[in-house]
């Protein structure tokens, strides 16, 4: 684990209150953000409501892509194509000297049936682990992309006033490439993406439904969990139903591991110092109702905040599989974890407090916040790895509907309030001119 997520992750009891402790006064919003956030706002609802009507799963991001390749290109700048698969890069450079910063947007979609009822709403499909699923941008990454875009157009009309260089980054993948792929985060930095142009300061953010639109949270330190995937096949003998004494019955020994496995977490972590999650996300095995299968498979995901917690789950999962399925005669083939996952998102203690008060400028002191730790997990966390990162939340559901009761993100029926974009656009602006400026906390 690189030192600066140790740091960040030792610190956690004490650094949140410090880190983000109210300044004096939050200094205003720039005139520059404001003329450009009411110059673009219907562009950025343009660009968002067609991505959103043509979703593409991860590593297939084709038509998304190509459309912000092309919209980099009308704004002046020289975009980089193909890289980890449809990954889009553009730098911008700006006519002053100064600071370099690196801005990110992801563009993948989800294998979710929208049910949202808007009069834009995906009817795309797409292939996902062999079956034909509906598409939706269920996790805001459409509004992402939007609100970067903006954020470029912003950014290229204040070019020969703007102090140093901008790196855009559009990631594919972000949820995660497909079995047996790679992408995301992972690939862009295997490739190179900040071996020719490294940045001071990574900035990114994320809409949630957790939060009221009009509100922003964000904390220093640990943010979002560190996610793994895992699979387990069980292993038995087919029989027919009727005569499960012929066989070994691998769906009982399957039923029996899920179980179990729950009690990694409740009775074996030690979750009053950190959180922690394991999660069956999909049973699969057999086919007819009067037949005993040969096998079931499982897979899920493990969240937590510590390595430590986290290799300890990852030997506890594989010791609770392998002597359930035993003792139903069965026997398991666990990998777990199934391939690399992504670390926690870590926010930069001293990059975090000091630009706190550019996101308070946007919304007011009052409407930025503290959220309490996100199991969810982000592969921006990587960024992270390689220089100081800021990840923040943009609220994304209306006032007047409960944020804790309103259909989350991943959901068929996510829905968000198109006020979020605005105030994503502001926000990314004003902590980067910031930042090129030296200003802020």
């Amino acid at each position: 684990m690189p030192a600066r997520t140790r740091l960040a992750l030792s610190l956690l009891a004490v650094l949140p209150l410090t880190a983000l402790a109210q300044p004096s006064a939050a200094p205003a919003q720039r005139p520059e953000v404001a003329a450009a956030a009411q110059r673009l706002q219907q562009q950025v609802i343009d660009w968002r409501r067609d991505f959103h009507q043509h979703p593409e799963l991860s590593n297939r991001e084709e038509r998304t892509a190509r459309v912000v390749a092309e919209e980099l290109r009308k704004i002046g700048l020289q975009p980089r194509t193909g890289i980890a698969h449809h990954g889009v890069v553009a730098i911008l450079k700006g006519g002053k000297p100064g600071p370099k910063i690196a801005l990110r947007a992801d563009m993948d979609a989800l294998p979710v049936t929208e049910r949202s009822g808007l009069p834009f709403a995906s009817k795309a499909t797409g292939e996902y682990r062999g079956e034909t699923v509906g598409v939706m941008h269920a996790c805001g990454h459409d509004a992402h992309t939007g609100i970067l875009l903006g954020v470029a157009k912003a950014l290229v009309a204040m070019k020969e006033q703007l102090p140093g260089e901008v790196m855009f980054i559009f990631q594919p993948a972000e949820e995660g490439a497909p079995v047996g792929e790679e992408g995301g985060a992972a690939l862009m930095l295997a490739q190179g993406l900040f071996k020719d142009y490294r940045p001071e300061a990574v900035f990114g953010l994320h809409v949630f439904s957790s939060v009221q639109a009009g509100r922003i949270a964000v904390r220093g330190g640990p943010l979002m969990a560190a996610s793994d995937r895992f699979s387990i096949r069980v292993v038995g003998r087919q029989t027919h139903g009727s005569r499960p004494w012929g066989g070994v019955d691998p769906i009982v020994a399957a039923a029996n591991l899920v179980g179990t496995a729950q009690t990694i977490v409740s009775r074996r972590t030690d979750l009053a110092r950190l959180p922690a999650v394991v999660t069956f996300g999909a049973v699969k095995g057999g086919i007819r109702y009067n037949i005993i299968p040969d096998d079931v498979e499982l897979i899920g995901t493990i969240r937590t905040f510590d390595e430590g917690m986290r290799e300890k789950i990852f030997a506890d999962l594989r010791n609770v599989s392998e002597h359930v399925a035993a003792a139903h005669g069965a026997r398991v083939e666990a990998k777990v974890p199934d391939s690399d996952g992504n670390p926690a998102t870590v926010n930069d203690p001293a990059l975090t407090a000091r630009m706190l008060p550019s996101l308070q400028a946007v919304v007011g002191a009052d409407n930025v916040y503290e959220p309490p730790l996100q199991m969810g997990s982000e592969d921006f966390s990587l960024f992270g790895q390689e220089v100081p990162a800021m990840f923040f939340f943009v609220g994304s559901t209306a006032r007047g509907i409960d944020p804790a009761t309103a259909p989350g993100n991943h959901s068929p029926e996510f829905l968000l309030d198109e006020s979020s974009l605005d105030v994503g656009l502001r926000a990314l602006l004003q902590v980067s001119l910031d930042y090129l400026h030296g200003g802020a906390g």
